[in-house]
């Protein structure tokens, strides 16, 4: 199994996530830091604890590493044009020197998209408008020269994206989401990874069997897609290590620990260890 390490940027410093991310630099354990997308704090009961933009952050920790791939879990593609972020992801794999995965998803957060006056929309129209996003970042992340694009939410003509990133024909698309109609639809047909958020390794494995059906519809081979799972940090190294075993037992190849703040270097040793020893 493979193990990465997740730290949003709220209710923290700037400091304690730069911290934790160079020590990880360190780890071979940990092939990837992951961070999040949101304005508004999330699963928290104070509204008024401090985030940090997520794209912002990651470009910062791209230049303070050197070994660790990294991506966000998940870019909400409604906060900013596809295009916009198709030039982002650009850069920021040309900065990293090509270790940018693109994690994506639909978009959730009512409290948040309204705060700030960003049409959200209906589920339907969420998965819609996710599916042309996609098709978007890809032709203009893509070796091809310029993208025209026609749909109900965007619209391209002779579109350029140059530099092109490092990777081709593009960064890692990264899906994140388990919803059996559409999430794990547009994965099939988008993603060459997949992640399932914290939840049992039965309903992880529920939610794979429904994108390897989604992939069977549309002749694609399901190992073409990286599986991966969040595991919470519980505070016992042991504890989070034999959560991390019960989700490989189900399927995954990727457990991601999801540290809680405060974030300090002294957790990572201790969960590698165990990680290495019962994995």
């Amino acid at each position: 199994m493979r193990f990465a390490f997740k730290t949003s940027p709220q209710n923290t410093t700037w400091e304690a996530m730069l911290d934790v991310w160079r020590a990880a630099d360190d780890i071979e354990v940990f092939e990837s830091g992951w961070t999040s997308d949101h304005f508004h704090p999330t699963h928290t009961s104070s509204p008024a604890d401090p985030r940090l933009e997520g794209w912002i952050t990651l470009t910062a920790l791209a230049q303070a590493t050197r070994r660790l791939r990294m991506g966000t879990l998940v870019t909400g593609i409604h906060y900013r044009h596809p295009a916009v972020l198709a030039n982002m992801t650009a850069t920021l794999d040309l900065i990293s020197g090509g270790r940018l995965e693109l994690g994506l998803g639909a978009g959730w957060n009512e409290q948040e998209s309204g705060a700030y006056g960003i049409e959200l929309g209906t589920p339907r129209q969420r998965s819609n408008r996710f599916e042309e996003a996609c098709e978007v970042l890809i032709g203009l992340l893509s070796p091809q020269e310029t993208t025209t694009f026609k749909g109900n939410y965007y619209e391209l003509t002779d579109a350029r994206c140059n530099p092109k990133p490092v990777q081709q024909p593009h960064p890692p698309i990264c899906i994140g989401g388990s919803g059996e109609k559409r999430t794990l639809r547009t994965a099939a047909r988008f993603a060459q990874h997949w992640n399932f958020d914290t939840g049992t390794p039965e309903q992880f494995s529920r939610a794979r069997d429904v994108l390897h059906e989604h992939c069977a519809d549309i002749g694609r081979d399901p190992a073409e897609i990286l599986l991966s799972g969040q595991v919470q940090f519980t505070g016992d190294p042991a504890e989070t290590a034999a959560t991390a075993v019960a989700l490989h037992a189900a399927g995954a190849e990727l457990a991601i620990v999801y540290l809680r703040p405060p974030y300090t270097p002294a957790v990572l040793e201790p969960v590698a260890r165990a990680l290495s020893e019962l994995c």
